[in-house]
């Protein structure tokens, strides 16, 4: 079959790009990173801040620990106060009833500041300081952790509790101020376990004798500690528990992501030709939609390289028959003296000039569609409007010959979305076709009509028929069968292939049928997707 001579080619100058495609996309400070190691920081995050809560305990135990300031300063005043105006038994008694049920040591010294009397001479110990040289990996621990929060928050460094050699009311900072001041007074010491030491020192009556309690609060540092173990032990199993999870979530997508880049990267550097992109079967989530995408995507490419391979040498092929023609009759002209050969000579050289040049604009057409098609501008087109000025212009222009034109349409309104100019383009290519191969004087029928989803445009000629074996055959690129009656070269081959090419950017497509009404001839038929 035949097809057209090429128009005049549409502007090729590139659509100008968004700002953001001319200068790239911006990464982020995220994009830097793996997505394995992205994935463990977002999931640990919530970890290390739930992590803060250690340093929480800690003004949690500075709460504890003022509670017990006033715990012992009230103490140490009711004390003295019970201490003020008893006889000596009763006072020896009081210290070491208080001091047994308090868990205190209990002093007292006189006006000299001399010690007269102790609750753990007269009586046992309520309570023994920790040897630290006994400690278990437990209690190591939990000085190590102790020590560790202490830093990381700046706490104020607390004095070591030391036993004073001299047991005089001198040796004791706490009862200095309250013998000079006569108001109570507190302290906090730290023992080497890291426990708690707070004394609290009143003075007692108006004799100048003082009263010093010493408790060792382990009970702070316990709940402290209990605490802090019973959290760092959580975050520690859920911190195991995310990281386990992040990693497998990181490989179920980090993965097959992996896989497809090293595929992709075996396509694009060519080395394969068979190489094939996993499609993922099994996975129904983004990354299948992704892997099968890709691989569609790289089937379609190759594919496309592939018809640029056939296009390329049907190309070198086509125009190098004419140039081998034109060679010929330009070497064989200066040699020729015989005016009739000479006339004939320069008559195949402008011809073949000229089949040069319709094949070259027919080529370039043919390679620009797809180009043109991703950028132009859809509009919604009454294809009848369309193709009755088109029937009308190429009648102005005697490009029907002694044809008759008759259109038909039928149903609804025949509106497309699409490209006027690539549209006008097909209608032009099927008259022309059914123009070249119907008999003198015949009418060409033009039937258009709309079922509501489909808009058909059917071009029927009286001509000699397509057969079925060849109806795919005259789509294709430089496949050109002309009647015998027209000049040969007079087209590219190119026409019914180009329009099938518009037709199927369009979303439609172009086919060759027999005649409906079972007359001799062919006909073409264009199906686009009806405007909405």
């Amino acid at each position: 079959m035949a097809d057209t001579n090429a128009r005049a080619p549409a502007s090729d100058q590139p659509a100008e790009l968004p700002a953001s495609a001319r200068t790239g996309t911006r990464l982020g400070l995220t994009g830097r990173f793996p997505l394995t190691a992205r994935i463990l920081v977002v999931n640990i995050l919530p970890l290390a801040l739930l992590s803060g809560g250690l340093f929480y305990l800690d003004i949690y135990r500075t709460q504890l620990i003022q509670e017990r300031f006033k715990l012992a300063r009230i103490e140490a005043q009711i004390t003295a106060e019970a201490l003020a105006g008893a006889t000596r038994e009763r006072q020896e008694a009081l210290l070491v009833q208080i001091g047994r049920e308090q868990r205190m040591r209990m002093r007292m010294f006189d006006a000299e500041g001399r010690l007269w009397a102790d609750s753990f001479a007269l009586a046992e110990p309520a309570f023994q300081f920790d040897d630290i040289n006994d400690d278990d990996w437990n209690q190591r621990w939990a000085r190590w952790l102790d020590r560790t929060v202490d830093t990381i928050v700046s706490a104020e460094a607390v004095p070591d509790f030391v036993e004073p050699e001299a047991q005089t009311a001198d040796a004791w900072p706490e009862l200095v101020v309250a013998r000079e001041e006569g108001l109570s007074q507190v302290r906090l010491y730290d023992w080497r376990d890291g426990t708690p030491v707070i004394t609290a020192a009143a003075p007692v009556g108006l004799n100048g004798a003082t009263l010093l309690t010493v408790r060792n609060a382990v009970d702070i540092t316990e709940s402290v500690r209990q605490a802090r173990s019973t959290l760092v032990l959580a975050v520690l199993l859920v911190l195991i528990a995310s990281a386990a999870l992040s990693l497998y979530l990181a490989r179920t997508i980090v993965s097959p992501l992996q896989l497809l880049a090293r595929a992709a990267q075996r396509v694009r550097q060519g080395r394969e030709r068979d190489v094939e992109v996993p499609r993922l079967p099994e996975r129904s989530d983004e990354i299948g939609q992704l892997a099968r995408s890709v691989s569609d995507m790289t089937t379609a490419l190759r594919q496309r390289i592939d018809a640029v391979d056939s296009f390329a040498a049907d190309v070198a092929h086509e125009i190098k028959n004419p140039l081998a023609s034109l060679r010929s009759a330009v070497e064989s002209l200066p040699k020729v003296d015989d005016p009739d050969l000479r006339s004939e000579l320069q008559q195949i050289i402008t011809h073949d000039v000229r089949r040069i040049d319709r094949l070259v604009s027919e080529i370039s057409d043919a390679s620009r569609i797809d180009a043109e098609m991703s950028r132009a501008t859809r509009e919604d087109i009454d294809l009848a409007a369309l193709v009755r000025a088109i029937i009308g212009s190429r009648e102005n222009r005697a490009e029907n010959a002694d044809h008759q034109i008759v259109l038909a349409v039928r149903g609804r309104q025949p509106c497309v979305s699409g490209v006027g100019a690539r549209l006008e383009r097909v209608v032009e290519n099927l008259l022309d076709n059914a123009v070249s191969f119907s008999p003198s004087d015949a009418a060409i029928e033009v039937e258009i009509a709309n079922d509501g989803d489909w808009v058909t445009l059917t071009v029927c000629d009286s001509g000699p028929g397509i057969p079925v074996e060849s109806r795919e055959k005259v789509f294709k690129r430089f496949h050109s069968v002309r009647p015998d009656a027209e000049d040969f070269g007079n087209h590219s081959g190119l026409g019914l292939a180009i329009a099938r090419a518009i037709a199927e950017a369009h979303d439609g497509a172009l086919d060759a049928t027999d005649r409906p009404d079972g007359k001799q001839g062919a006909c073409l038929c264009l199906r686009l997707p009806a405007a909405s």
